[in-house]
């Protein structure tokens, strides 16, 4: 039976040392920033890091897959079915290349986009409807460099924008956790758009 009181919290990413700090790596820095926040640290386990803490009532999960992106699906099927956590109670994490730098979104479903570790996630799943926070990288970056650019870190500039999101992006998770994902959205969806009107008028100056 389902633990209606437990949340996955999965921040998607590539755990070789090489891929630290990359911009493919967001939903990493963003579960290690929950993590922080509630003092718990990861163990390896199986197919991931994880780390476990209490908010209000609730269990957080937070797992950080250490198959490779590709594969995220495998480590998220897996620790679904290990903490009895239902779909909906499961928060997938990161980056995005079709959202400005500095801002996130979060919806209940959807497609994977050019995003493989969410479309892997959709794919073993079998599903769509799997909750999800999409952290803006932007696509500043030259025809047929994508790669590069994902797999690239971000400059000290640029973190002057991604450190407050991902301060952000926590408080997002808790209240996800706390009060669903639409109150959620209602809230935090609202702000990051005005924050991106914010940053392209400052951008057009």
């Amino acid at each position: 039976m389902e633990n209606e009181k437990r949340y996955l919290i999965v921040g998607l990413g590539n755990a070789e040392q090489q891929y630290a700090g990359t911009r493919h790596n967001y939903g990493f820095e963003v579960a290690n920033a929950v993590a922080a926040e509630f003092k718990t640290t990861f163990k390896s386990d199986r197919l991931a890091y994880v780390a476990r803490a209490s908010f209000k009532g609730r269990e957080l999960v937070i797992l950080m897959p250490t198959t490779y992106m590709n594969l995220s699906g495998k480590a998220v099927k897996y620790w679904l079915a290990e903490e009895n956590v239902s779909v909906d109670h499961c928060l997938v994490i990161y980056d995005d290349i079709d959202l400005p730098l500095g801002i996130f979104k979060m919806k209940p479903k959807g497609g994977a986009g050019t995003h493989n570790g969410i479309g892997n996630i959709i794919e073993t799943l079998e599903r769509t409807d799997i909750p999800r926070m999409r952290c803006g990288i932007g696509k500043d970056y030259a025809q047929g460099y994508q790669v590069d650019y994902v797999l690239g870190r971000f400059s000290s500039e640029e973190l002057k924008l991604v450190e407050p999101c991902i301060k952000r992006a926590v408080s997002a998770v808790k209240s996800f956790v706390t009060v669903g994902m639409q109150m959620t959205m209602n809230q935090f969806n609202t702000k990051e758009t005005e924050l991106a009107k914010t940053l392209e008028s400052s951008n057009d100056q």
